[in-house]
């Protein structure tokens, strides 16, 4: 059987029943603690959600309450995945610099189709909400978004020049923007038409197709002959998988160490801003004033998502005449000016406008990744995404850790103080990339290593 070497297909398949199901489970678990909180069903209608915005009417501090009760078991059902998921994506990225990146693909995809079966149990049989909590940590241990999206791009330095490979990796976030965008966009109609299980149930079917292609299909970019993986025995791979992680320092002179550990912190505390503030979106939609239903907030996370690709888009036409390091700073502002504006967003248009002036804040993502691939090895580039990987996970950790608990505390004072935070924060990697501007113009700090990697 003929094989490809594209890995496209791997991610859409990922993106779009897990964006669906992100989508879903928060709408349930919500309604759940809505109908043990209020004693009465949780009942919408076309133009918004059940939702109270007379604050002299009782039943208004009772969703008051369901608003912090949900914010914190979104952040604890963030946080009993992080070390599984976060020491999975350590060993499959190093793994696969050695013995291919299939299996960095192919076990969250597994464990995304373990949960989704487990999400369809406890919604057809009516479980209690946290019995969520155990399916949710056994497919931790497989990896995550973070796991398959860091081989994703390994992949895609393996079989890339260095030119490509802004294009290449803005490609694959824009193919997240795409699908999770018709996710977001279909999960409201299809909630309303059909109720939960059936929608559950779909995304069961494409996560099982998806463990197909990556099986059947999808050929492998890392190349080792079997006699070289018999004679080594566990220990040595092992030794091995640590000391690809060692290598991105240990092989670089300290300018470069330097250079390497500002982009990754630039991007860690990028990551942490965007996810903790794009996690409460949908929380403060069905929150008064907005009051949103399935619907809206099905449309306000495809517009949200479609900044993949406009980002794509932006990434495409500022790489002939930019810098990377300035791509970087016009996608941060993008972001700030979408943070600031979510804070006197009080009607659905101005919800809707945040996304408008969003439309490259995805831009640095890419980008930077971008920057770090040229700045190692080819042979270094999955434990590099594997260091992305598990600081993307970290990152978005602790970002809903301190924006649920941030949102919780101020709901009732600030709704929206958390997307100021959001934009104060971002203060911090936009001062790094104006550092490394000053510090090292990026022309130098290239050129070497992309000559380096042709001759290799």
């Amino acid at each position: 059987m003929a094989r490809l070497f594209l890995v496209e297909p791997v991610v859409a398949l990922y993106t779009l029943p897990n964006i669906v199901v992100y989508l879903i489970i928060q709408q349930y678990i919500y309604r759940r603690i809505w109908e043990r909180e209020t004693n009465s069903s949780y009942i919408d209608n076309d133009n918004s959600s059940q939702c109270f915005q007379n604050h002299s009417n009782p039943v208004y501090m009772k969703q008051q309450v369901v608003q912090e009760i949900s914010s914190h078991f979104f952040m604890y059902l963030t946080l009993i995945q992080f070390i599984p998921s976060l020491i999975a994506t350590f060993i499959l990225g190093a793994y696969s610099d050695h013995y291919g990146r299939r299996l960095s693909l192919l076990l969250p995809t597994i464990g995304a189709l373990i949960t989704s079966l487990a999400i369809l149990a406890v919604t057809y049989f009516s479980w209690p909400i946290y019995v969520i909590f155990i399916p949710m940590t056994f497919s931790a241990c497989f990896g995550g978004f973070t796991t398959l999206f860091g081989g994703a791009f390994a992949y895609v330095a393996d079989v890339s020049s260095s030119k490509q490979k802004n294009m290449r990796m803005a490609l694959l976030d824009m193919i997240v923007g795409i699908m999770g965008g018709i996710g977001a966009l279909s999960s409201g109609y299809f909630l309303r038409a059909v109720g939960f299980n059936w929608p559950i149930l779909t995304i069961s079917l494409i996560n099982f197709a998806n463990v197909v292609y990556i099986i059947f299909f999808l050929e492998e970019s890392v190349q080792r002959s079997r006699n070289e993986q018999d004679q080594e025995s566990g220990c040595d791979k092992f030794r091995e998988i640590l000391s690809g992680i060692l290598t991105l320092y240990t092989n670089s002179n300290f300018r470069k160490r330097v250079h390497l550990s500002m982009l990754l912190l630039a991007f860690s505390i990028f990551g942490l801003v965007n996810f903790g503030a794009a996690g409460l979106f949908t929380l403060y939609e069905l929150n008064t004033p907005l009051c949103w239903n399935e619907i809206l907030i099905g449309y306000g996370s495809a517009a949200g998502l479609v900044t993949f690709l406009t980002s794509f888009l932006g990434v495409t036409l500022f790489s002939h005449y930019l810098q990377d390091p300035f791509i970087v700073l016009i996608g941060i502002l993008s972001f700030v000016g979408g943070m600031i504006m979510a804070v006197f967003a009080n009607t659905t248009l101005l919800m809707f406008l945040v996304r408008l002036v969003s439309l490259f804040a995805a831009v640095p993502f890419p980008v930077l990744r971008s920057m770090m691939s040229k700045s190692v090895s080819p042979k270094d580039q999955g434990a590099l995404f594997a260091c992305v990987a598990c600081l993307e996970n970290l990152s978005g950790t602790i970002s809903s850790t301190i924006f649920n608990s941030v949102y919780a505390a101020t709901v009732n004072q600030f709704t929206g103080f958390s997307f100021l935070l959001a934009a104060c924060l971002c203060l911090i990697p936009f001062c790094i990339l104006c550092f490394l501007l000053w510090w090292k113009p990026q022309e130098e700090d290239y050129a070497g290593l992309i000559i380096n990697e042709e001759c290799s």
